[in-house]
């Protein structure tokens, strides 16, 4: 589409919403203004416009994100072919191993959850649906950054700003850069409390049929029901024939 059939009100009303996230569950017009490079007269229309529309809320000082922005990630899972065609595969995944099973992508150096089948408990372990968390920390972001060329994970680790979650966490370049590495090596990765205190995960490549790994799936239980060895033992087997499954589809 040509430039001057562009809606620039729109883009800049997008460029905000993307804004939000776990590093900015909040913003006041100063933030908008300097995240996204607007003046603040045109952060403050834009914020304002997505307040009478619904996407955000405004206590005077900060505008909040509404369940209404929920839509919007709703109508990505419900129109894509990877995450309906991961449905009964990480269905058949939960019911194996009692606990949820997920699909995630690589996006903006962080691992987003596009595809969960959640396991009935009154506590739920790992991330919801639409959730993103830092590839260097996670077991779904290990995997996928092993489909990296080494120009492009040398490039990552460059603009990756790693901070401790937890005292496993992996922040050093050549830590991260082991533990990538091992999950080439072992088409798998494993985290034990990096991502989350009492969180442990696993986590398999999902490859199509030119062998391009398009996706990650995983299974996340706490430390106190699953342990290591039943992950690597139990588990991985199971996630394995599914996303094989799944990666015939694609």
């Amino acid at each position: 589409m040509p430039a001057a059939e562009g809606m620039a009100g729109l883009a800049k009303g997008l460029s905000i919403l993307e804004l939000f996230g776990e590093a900015t569950p909040k913003l006041t017009i100063s933030d908008a203004a300097h995240l996204t490079g607007l003046n603040r007269a045109v952060a403050r229309r834009c914020l304002l416009t997505l307040v009478d529309l619904g996407y955000l809320t405004h206590d005077g000082k900060h505008f909040l994100p509404t369940p209404r922005l929920l839509r919007l990630g709703d109508a990505y899972v419900e129109s894509t072919a990877l995450p309906q065609l991961a449905k009964p595969h990480l269905a058949a995944v939960r019911e194996q191993v009692q606990e949820s099973a997920s699909l995630a992508v690589l996006q903006n150096d962080e691992s987003l959850f596009i595809a969960r089948s959640e396991v009935k408990r009154i506590v739920n372990t790992g991330v919801r649906l639409g959730a993103s968390v830092p590839a260097y920390a996670s077991a779904t972001g290990h995997v996928l950054l092993s489909a990296l060329s080494p120009e492009d994970l040398t490039d990552y680790l460059a603009r990756c700003a790693p901070r401790s979650r937890t005292p496993k966490t992996p922040v050093s370049a050549e830590e991260i850069r082991r533990r990538v590495d091992q999950a080439r090596q072992e088409h798998a990765a494993f985290t034990d409390e990096e991502l989350e205190f009492g969180l442990r995960s696993l986590a398999v490549p999902v490859a199509d049929s030119r062998g391009r790994v398009v996706a990650a799936m995983s299974v996340s239980a706490t430390a106190g029901r699953i342990s290591m060895t039943q992950l690597r033992e139990e588990f991985l087997p199971i996630l394995r024939e599914q996303a094989e499954q799944l990666g015939r589809k694609l």
